[in-house]
C-alpha cells in the first residue's frame, strides 16, 4: 500500500497594520497594547519602527532625528528616509509577512507623505517614485491615525522624554504640529477603506478600545446578508 504525502496547505500571509500620529499621540503604546492583545488570541506579531526597524536602517534613524541631514534640505531626508524604508521592508517586513506574522509598525509611507511632501513641499511625484522602489504594491492592511489636540501631544512628548533634548521633529513649533494634524486628517478623508482616524485624548485603555474597534470593523467585519426580494 502506498502512503501519498500530503501537501502542506500555504502558510497565510500575516496583515500589516501602521500607526500615524503627531508627536505625543501615543503610537508606542498603543502598538504594543494591541500586541499583547493580538499575542492572547494566538496570533503572532512583531512590532518595528520607522525610520529604523533593521540594522542598516537603524543608522539612518540616527541621522535623521539627530538634525543633522536637515541641513541637506527636504528631498535629501526624503530620500534617507526611502533608503531606510528599503532595508525595512526587505529584511524584516515582508519576511515577517510571508511567514504569517502581523506585522505592527510605528510609522510607514503615509509620515513621509506627510513630513517630507505636505510640510517640506517635495514633489509628490518625487514621493510616489521612492514608493514605487522602496515598497512596490506593499500597503498597509489597516492604518490607524491617532489623533490629539497639539497642545495634549506636546505635553506628553516633553513628559516622555524628560530633560533630554527634542529630537529633530519634536523641537518644531506649534504651526508645524498644527498642519502635521491637519495633513493627516486629511489622509484619513481620503483613504477611509485604509485609514481609521482614532481620538486619542484619553487614557491608554480607553484609546487601546477605540484601536480595537477599528481593527475589527476594518479586518473583520462580517458583511450583512442581503435581503433577497421576492418576485
Amino acid at each position: 500500500m502506498s502512503m501519498v504525502a500530503k501537501s502542506k496547505s500555504p502558510q497565510p500571509r500575516g496583515r500589516f497594520i501602521t500607526f500615524e500620529g503627531g508627536e505625543g499621540s501615543g503610537k508606542s503604546t498603543q502598538i504594543q497594547l494591541l500586541a499583547d492583545r493580538l499575542n492572547a488570541a494566538k496570533l503572532r506579531t512583531i512590532t518595528t519602527r520607522e525610520p529604523g526597524g533593521s540594522a542598516g536602517a537603524e543608522i539612518v534613524r540616527h541621522l535623521l532625528l539627530s538634525g543633522m541631514a536637515k541641513a541637506f534640505g527636504p528631498e535629501t531626508e526624503s530620500l534617507l528616509f526611502a533608503a531606510a524604508r528599503d532595508d525595512h521592508v526587505s529584511q524584516v517586513i515582508e519576511p515577517a509577512l510571508t511567514q504569517g506574522t502581523w506585522v505592527l509598525c510605528d510609522r510607514f509611507t503615509d509620515s513621509t507623505r506627510v513630513y517630507q511632501g505636505e510640510l517640506g513641499k517635495v514633489d509628490p511625484k518625487l514621493i510616489r517614485a521612492m514608493e514605487r522602489v522602496t515598497i512596490g504594491n506593499l500597503k498597509p492592511d489597516l492604518t490607524v491615525i491617532l489623533d490629539v489636540p497639539v497642545a495634549v501631544g506636546m505635553e506628553r512628548a516633553l513628559k516622555r522624554r524628560g530633560t533630554a533634548a527634542p529630537d529633530r521633529f519634536e523641537g518644531e513649533g506649534v504651526s508645524f504640529h498644527e498642519k502635521l494634524r491637519d495633513a493627516y486628517r486629511k489622509i484619513a478623508e481620503s483613504d477611509p477603506q485604509r485609514c481609521a482616524l482614532v481620538d486619542a485624548d484619553a487614557d491608554a485603555k480607553t484609546v487601546a478600545e477605540r484601536v480595537w474597534t477599528a481593527l475589527r470593523d476594518h479586518l473583520f467585519a462580517v458583511a450583512a446578508p442581503r435581503e433577497t426580494s421576492q418576485a
